[in-house]
């Protein structure tokens, strides 16, 4: 694994070996892709057979087949954390990195073959999430004036739009494939749930109502289907998604019924950050930790 030098001083979540694993939603057969013994996060799957993933501040890929590793070339973005998203065509990935100057995540696109990045948001804190259908959106998590809302901005940068002004914690903004919605997840309820939105920030609607605090929906590339990260109540607080819980993923139909518990694991921040859907909307990647 290739390894931050100050100044940027990443830090690490030491003795830890992950897992890359991948589930079959409608068998429940799970297989371990690779093992590593260092902290890898938020895999993106392509259409070409590669898992997209980071760790130490790099982003790589794995080919599914051969196993082979490649990093990619972010140029001087060697501090991105788990918010890289794909863009629709997959010629380019958009990446949240924490610029030396002031330690702030901000958003940067650049090409999946490698390159220099371009700033989409001088503002910061920014944490990327989702990539509209269309190519010319994203959405993210952003601090402004001491709130955490969703904002959207165009990929070529300009002025952001907030969608969400409620009190407490909007993250894990990520559009529905045919671009008409935003999922979302909230603290307003007091327990962090799953919501939905239309694309402009109208309509806003929760779709879980669990005893537990949920993150990341991801929605798959049919539409049809949520998955989404659950922690226990009581375990964390609902603002909080660490690493190193027992946690499930869990999965619902986009129309809002109810949950079904797909698996239970090791895990947490890092385990589904992105959309980790295959292509054909059978399976999920995730990544599955173990203190060594």
């Amino acid at each position: 694994m290739n390894t931050l030098k100050e100044p940027y001083d990443f830090p690490v979540r030491e003795n830890t070996k992950s897992y890359l694993e991948i589930l079959n939603v409608e068998t429940g057969e799970k297989r371990t892709l690779a093992t590593f013994n260092q902290v890898i996060e938020a895999p993106n799957w392509t259409r070409d057979g590669r898992l997209i993933y980071n760790s130490g501040g790099y982003i790589y890929s794995i080919d599914m087949n051969t196993l082979k590793i490649n990093v990619i070339d972010s140029g001087f973005a060697t501090f991105c954390n788990n918010d890289h998203v794909l863009a629709p065509d997959e010629s380019h990935i958009a990446v949240s990195h924490h610029t030396f100057e002031d330690r702030q995540s901000r958003i940067y696109i650049f090409p999946m073959k490698g390159g220099n990045p371009t700033l989409v948001t001088p503002m910061a804190p920014s944490y990327l999430h989702g990539w509209s259908p269309d190519g010319h959106t994203l959405a993210y998590c952003a601090e402004r004036n001491g709130q955490y809302d969703i904002y959207t901005i165009p990929t070529s940068g300009g002025v952001e739009k907030q969608l969400t002004n409620l009190p407490g914690l909007d993250d894990g903004p990520e559009y529905s494939p045919d671009g008409k919605y935003i999922w979302f997840n909230s603290t307003r309820s007091g327990l962090m749930q799953v919501w939905r939105m239309n694309a402009d920030g109208s309509e806003q609607t929760q779709m879980t109502f669990e005893e537990s605090n949920n993150w990341f929906p991801h929605v798959s590339p049919n539409g049809e289907k949520v998955v989404y990260l659950a922690y226990r109540k009581g375990e964390v607080e609902p603002g909080d998604h660490p690493a190193n819980k027992e946690v499930e993923l869990r999965i619902m139909s986009s129309s809002g019924v109810k949950s079904r518990l797909l698996l239970k694991l090791f895990g947490g921040q890092g385990t589904i950050n992105v959309n980790s859907w295959s292509p054909d909307s059978k399976q999920i990647a995730f990544v599955r930790y173990e203190l060594k």
